[in-house]
């Protein structure tokens, strides 16, 4: 039997040097379009497919592989004898490996100022059939789609003359796995084109970005991965500059630190535990912020996750060396920084690109035997309908507090509530059963700061005995949504005792 590869691909890296090979080995090399004019450049004797089937490449190349002669090579049962006797009827010779990557789709919608037009017309058709053809008839045919995979086809069939078998399914199945992503992110863009929220199948792709060596315990393993064209501005794309391998656990709040940090545009730091900012502050500068974080829980910053908004400079880098973190993430780091905070070994130090545009993705949230999918919850205060539910309205300090509140209350889990001044968080309430628990967790961890501070609530007061407990304390204004059946008490006992009570109209669930 003849020996046949068939070579068609747009990334070209390698792909000379392994059909060379492959021609030294006896195969004869067949080739379409700008893949055969790379190959006869580089001096690899090449035979077009248009040869093969004797129909020229028609429709601006749309059309030149889909074609029995083709096809009739990759399907083939090489030891199937009526297969055989139709190959022979027919003059169809088989085809033993098959080399053929993708056009750039992806590459294509990147593209800022790309039209319709141009991502259709990078829709291949021809190479995910001839992909799924030779990776279903893998028992027989060797299906390569990686160029990093030619050194591993190329070893055996230089040591035995072919291709294993665990190997050749190996390959089939990343084969799948390709053209299964490919598909899924035309599915995506064509059905963001078309403007459906809720399709009736949801196609999504994610490349792996590293292995991590557990998940939340050490018993269970876990995998990091990226989505393509996915936001820059994500933990997903930041790039780490010194420390140990990033955790399952470490990941997870790292983006939490980076959800908070992007809610401000003055300098500002979080420090975040679990999940849950356990300090927040903003200031003139970044050491004046962090100053602030960290004395708003000098305890629960042990071990935590820092998010800065501004390049790390030497003053701030020395007052963060004197703490035990887990991970540092800033847009930057001065050279004086790095050398301060590489002096621990173990410390994480990240940075994001934070001038790039903060892209809203869908949040997806995985149960057993489903998903749940939803917007990301980019509601500002600025977007509500703001109104002052009590007599006395806040005074402009005590707005300045509220905002800040809300922003941070948003990524607190629920029940959450938040007191504050305008410049830092002073006590969390997070993830309690009842809401008037979260509040006194709060008040408790603010201490004395708590005279004079500002309350946020994520979600309405079902009662008024968290208005009571903020009264008491020496809480002087209080954000929340407000919808509850009993706001009128809420609002009765914010009065009494002269508190400014502002509604929002917007909840903040976080579970």
């Amino acid at each position: 039997m003849k020996k046949r590869a068939l070579i068609s691909v747009s990334d070209k890296s390698g792909v000379a040097e392994f059909a060379q090979k492959l021609a030294e080995l006896g195969f004869e090399i067949l080739s379409t379009g700008g893949t055969k004019k790379a190959l006869q450049a580089a001096g690899v004797p090449v035979i077009g497919v248009s040869d093969v089937t004797g129909f020229p490449e028609i429709l601006e190349g749309r059309v030149k592989t889909l074609n029995p002669m083709i096809h009739g090579g990759l399907l083939a049962k090489f030891d199937d004898p009526t297969h055989k006797v139709q190959l022979d009827e027919h003059q169809i010779q088989p085809i033993q490996v098959v080399c053929v990557n993708l056009y750039p789709f992806q590459q294509t919608i990147a593209k800022p100022d790309v039209i319709v037009e141009d991502a259709i017309e990078n829709i291949d058709i021809g190479g995910p059939a001839m992909l799924r053809a030779s990776a279903k008839n893998h028992k027989y045919v060797t299906v390569v789609v990686d160029p990093t995979d030619y050194e591993t086809v190329l070893a055996q069939l230089e040591e035995t003359g072919a291709v294993e078998n665990e190997t050749k399914r190996k390959l089939a199945a990343k084969v799948f796995r390709h053209t299964a992503a490919y598909d899924a992110m035309i599915a995506e863009y064509m059905t963001q084109l078309a403007g459906e929220d809720t399709p009736e199948k949801l196609t999504v792709t994610y490349e792996l970005k590293q292995s991590l060596r557990y998940g939340e315990n050490p018993h269970q393993k876990a995998a990091f991965y990226r989505k393509p064209l996915g936001s820059e501005f994500s933990i997903a794309n930041g790039s780490q500059l010194h420390g140990k391998e990033l955790s399952y656990n470490n990941i997870n709040d790292a983006d939490a630190a980076l959800q908070i940090v992007k809610e401000f545009s003055k300098p500002a730091a979080v420090a975040v535990k679990h999940m849950n900012p356990c300090g927040v502050g903003t200031g003139k500068n970044v050491y004046d912020a962090f100053s602030k974080a960290f004395a708003a829980d000098p305890v629960s910053i042990f071990g935590g996750i820092i998010a800065l908004n501004r390049e790390v400079d030497a003053d701030t880098a020395k007052k963060l060396y004197e703490i035990f973190l887990e991970i540092i993430i800033a847009p930057s780091f001065s050279e004086e920084s790095l050398t301060i905070l590489t002096g621990k070994k173990n410390l994480r130090l990240l940075t994001i690109p934070f001038d790039t545009e903060n892209k809203a993705e869908k949040r997806l949230t995985s149960i057993e035997g489903g998903l749940l999918v939803q917007d990301y919850d980019g509601y500002r205060l600025a977007d509500a309908d703001v109104k002052v539910a009590t007599k006395r309205e806040p005074t402009e300090e005590e707005w300045k507090s509220l905002e800040l509140g809300w922003k941070v209350v948003k990524h607190v889990k629920s029940n959450a509530i938040v007191v504050n001044n305008a410049d830092m968080t002073l006590g969390v309430g997070a993830g309690q059963m009842n809401r008037v628990g979260s509040a006194q967790l709060a008040i408790d961890q603010a201490g004395e700061a708590v005279n004079g501070a500002t309350m946020a609530s994520d979600a309405f007061f079902p009662m008024n005995d968290t208005v009571e407990a903020a009264a008491k304390a020496g809480i002087t204004a209080i954000i929340q949504p407000g919808g509850s059946i009993k706001d009128a008490d809420s609002i009765k006992k914010a009065d009494e005792y002269g508190i400014a009570m502002v509604f929002t109209g917007v909840r903040h669930f976080k579970h």
